[in-house]
């Protein structure tokens, strides 16, 4: 679910893979576009505008945050005609065309963010259907149009379907659902990693597990968004080879994988060709809102301590959508994102853009921030934007790869 990690995680996957990938420039702390009038985060947006956008509005909508007008029109003016949105049109004046890089996550994104919002339907449905014109033949979709299906544009689509309040099971093309093109990227029980899903098949058709993907996989066999609540308690997720099929045994296999990934350090962990393993704040949070729509709240418990003592560095330097992450995944465990590590996460995301029209009142998980949100203080250059771009990217131009992504994201 997100941009993810840097540029320089794309020039690894690069080498690991011995493919050609078109080069990308690292993070700057000076964007080489001005930011527009509404956006959150002051990181160049060209790679994660809409994303970024979506997860800020969609966490302040969680959270009883009712965002500025100027905020909610910068993402529909982001849509194109046919319904479809790139990650950033500097240009709203000039027409989509064949030369910009429309994708299946940005929509997928804006569709939950405006479901959420409410007052946005005939929006909604124009991306909607365009999601629904290019869903692949296997049932899954591609970042872009024709691209090869893969685990996290699969799931976050079925979300962005569900928000819309289309059942994914019959979101079909050729007879294949969302949960088809899952179950072909789950890993069996009896293989390494059993239980994970794989972003892609590589070149050979075998399936490395992916912690991002995985995640999101979760989400997507559940049929669920970004924002969820904890599911029916269970017992521990294992892997179960009987009902792995099935889109809960799916949801259930990917939850044991991730619960077990977790198990010691209480965090997932990247990996990058040279370097020491680094914890992955952003898989971490998005394996908590996994493990926690699943049931395995008890398996949730762990990580998510673990990012109310460490992530505040982390979701400073990556931005707005690292602050809305952290809050889906307070909200999925029931926890009070105002009060997370000592931090106010509602506070801290709302300073990011322009001043909110209105906070909820103190009840339960949402009391009002006093946040200055007009200055701009946190840059979303940081791990969290960039991963999922490069990982995008490439499965953009048709090359598939396999990466630990969150160990993908370290999703923003």
């Amino acid at each position: 679910m997100n941009i993810r990690r840097s540029a320089a995680a794309l020039a690894a996957a690069t080498v690991v893979l011995g493919a050609a990938v078109p080069a990308v420039a690292a993070p700057s702390p000076t964007p080489s576009v001005a930011i527009p009038d509404g956006l959150y985060g002051t990181a160049d947006p060209t790679y994660d505008g809409v994303w970024r956008q979506s997860l800020a509005l969609l966490a302040q909508r969680t959270t009883g945050v009712t965002p500025a007008d100027r905020a909610v029109a910068w993402l529909t003016g982001q849509q194109c005609a046919n319904g479809a949105f790139a990650a950033f049109r500097a240009d709203t004046a000039k027409a989509c065309d064949a030369k910009l890089m429309v994708d299946t996550n940005s929509t997928a994104a804006a569709v939950q963010a405006l479901a959420a919002l409410g007052g946005h339907q005939a929006e909604t449905e124009k991306a909607v259907t365009w999601l629904k014109s290019v869903q692949n033949a296997d049932g899954g979709w591609g970042y872009t149009p024709g691209g090869a299906s893969d685990a996290n544009s699969t799931s976050v689509v079925a979300g962005a379907m569900a928000a819309a309040g289309q059942q994914p099971s019959q979101v079909r093309k050729a007879g294949k659902s969302p949960y088809d093109a899952l179950g072909k990227l789950s890993l069996p029980c009896d293989k390494t990693g059993g239980g994970a899903f794989a972003y892609q098949p590589d070149k050979g058709g075998a399936l490395a597990a992916n912690a991002d993907a995985t995640a999101a996989g979760v989400l997507g066999a559940l049929g669920k968004g970004l924002v969820t609540t904890a599911g029916k308690t269970s017992a521990a997720p294992a892997c179960d080879t009987a009902t792995a099929a099935t889109p809960s045994g799916l949801a259930r296999n990917g939850a044991a994988y991730l619960a077990a990934a977790m198990l010691d350090a209480g965090y997932l962990k990247s990996s990058l060709p040279g370097a020491e393993d680094q914890p992955d704040h952003g898989n971490t949070a998005d394996a908590v809102v996994a493990l926690a729509a699943q049931g395995a709240t008890g398996q949730a418990k762990k990580p998510l301590a673990w990012l109310e003592q460490n992530s505040a560095a982390w979701a400073k330097q990556s931005g707005p959508a690292a602050y809305a992450q952290l809050i889906f995944a307070a909200h999925a465990m029931g926890a009070d994102p105002r009060h997370f590590g000592g931090a106010d996460l509602v506070a801290q995301l709302d300073a990011t853009g322009p001043t909110p029209q209105a906070t909820a009142k103190a009840t339960d998980q949402t009391a009002d921030t006093g946040a200055d949100a007009d200055k701009k203080e946190d840059s979303d250059s940081g791990y969290g934007v960039w991963w999922t771009v490069g990982v995008f990217l490439v499965a953009g131009i048709g090359i598939g790869f396999l990466i630990s992504g969150r160990g993908r994201k370290q999703r923003p």
